[in-house]
């Protein structure tokens, strides 16, 4: 039946999930894969592991592949949905749709113009604005980026209907609506988060174009989807950890949370202690409490835990750098620093500019490693 169908596949989304967690990447994208073709959630999480490796790599065939990938995930949803008569969606224009038309499968709605069409209940990520951060990454020209910015807006609007959808006295609860409300969660509290921490002058112009963010909003549902059991209940506790251990200094006022982040990671840490993911943010929590000894062995444990993606290690080796910066260690700052420009492109100025000023520090006598001169070096910037 599709229901048991529906519960088999999150079942095994949910296995691939656990391997992915444990480090075995390869072995979860070849866990999915047979799949991608039939089961919407075996190809939206095959494209979503994907996605998130390009965006540590962002290798141009890393973010092509995992491009298609989602668009064959949201062609994919889109062929389940209901197929609408005239009559449909000629009433659709005239009606809002009622929750009668809906069954926990698979939606029955065409939507409105402009607005996002939903795929699936049991997938709401399935229109979500990753794929269309990728198309703007693979090409940069204007036209790409108002295609993406309207798509991103149809997403926004889908989940806002899902969440009233959700707290409607009508909505009634079928046997997989956990990772149902858990996806709506993730996706209206990623939204209204983001935009809430964009500048104001910024914000204002998105609100005139129909997109609104309230932080507080987007916490609350966030830290729901994450106290949940549902597939994206992991998804929820590493976005929140990214806002309590990034997001909060780099587009905040840097008033962090620590006890929540810490409650957030332990129990994950605890599931999966050799997790790089979970290492990473366990260092990241110790740099912000000021435990830079003990930040420097979970960021080492993170590299040592997998050799899968070394761009994961370029994480480490960049808070590592400025760990033993922190501790006034200038010859193993300039090591990672060096590393950084020589195996990562994200920004080979920046690195490049560290690794001078990390040989300014130096004194005269010191030997200075590969022959490098701080002076050239700033030129070369």
């Amino acid at each position: 039946t599709p229901e048991s169908s529906l519960h088999e596949a999150l079942d095994q989304c949910m296995t691939a999930l656990d391997l992915f967690l444990t480090n075995q990447f390869s072995e979860a994208l070849s866990y999915l894969k047979p799949r991608t073709k039939e089961s919407m959630y075996h190809s939206l999480t095959y494209a979503t592991i994907l996605e998130m490796q390009a965006m540590m790599t962002f290798d141009p065939q890393d973010i092509l592949l995992a491009g298609n990938m989602m668009k064959e995930a949201q062609m994919l949803c889109q062929r389940h949905r209901r197929k609408s008569s005239v009559t449909d969606s000629f009433s659709s224009l005239v009606n809002r749709p009622t929750l009668g038309q809906f069954t926990e499968g698979v939606a029955s709605r065409t939507s409105r113009p402009r607005k996002g069409q939903l795929s699936s209940l049991s997938s709401p990520r399935g229109p979500g604005p990753g794929v269309h951060h990728l198309f703007l990454l693979q090409d940069e020209n204007m036209v790409s980026f108002i295609k993406g910015g309207i798509k991103v807006r149809n997403s926004y609007q889908t989940y806002k209907e899902l969440d009233s959808l959700v707290q409607s006295s009508q909505y009634c609860k079928g046997e997989n609506h956990p990772h149902f409300e858990g996806g709506v969660k993730l996706g209206v509290g990623a939204f209204n988060l983001t935009l809430s921490m964009l500048p104001t002058r910024i914000l204002r112009l998105l609100e005139f174009v129909g997109f609104s963010g309230n932080k507080d909003y987007g916490l609350l549902q966030l830290e729901e989807g994450a106290s949940g059991h549902s597939f994206r209940a992991v998804l929820c506790v590493m976005l929140l950890l990214c806002y309590h251990t990034f997001l909060t200094f780099v587009l905040g006022t840097g008033n962090v949370n620590i006890e929540e982040a810490e409650k957030l990671l332990k129990p994950y840490l605890n599931r999966y202690p050799k997790g790089a993911i979970f290492l990473f943010f366990a260092g990241r929590i110790e740099v912000i409490k000021g435990n830079i000894d003990a930040a420097i062995r979970r960021f080492e444990e993170c590299c040592e835990a997998q050799q899968h993606w070394k761009q994961f290690h370029h994480m480490c080796y960049w808070e590592l750098m400025w760990c033993f910066t922190y501790k006034g260690q200038w010859k193993m700052s300039y090591f990672y620093a060096d590393l950084l420009s020589k195996e990562n492109c994200w920004s080979k100025a920046t690195y490049i500019y560290m690794k001078a000023a990390y040989l300014s520090m130096f004194g005269k006598e010191e030997y200075k490693p590969f022959g490098d001169d701080e002076v050239e070096l700033f030129r070369w910037v």
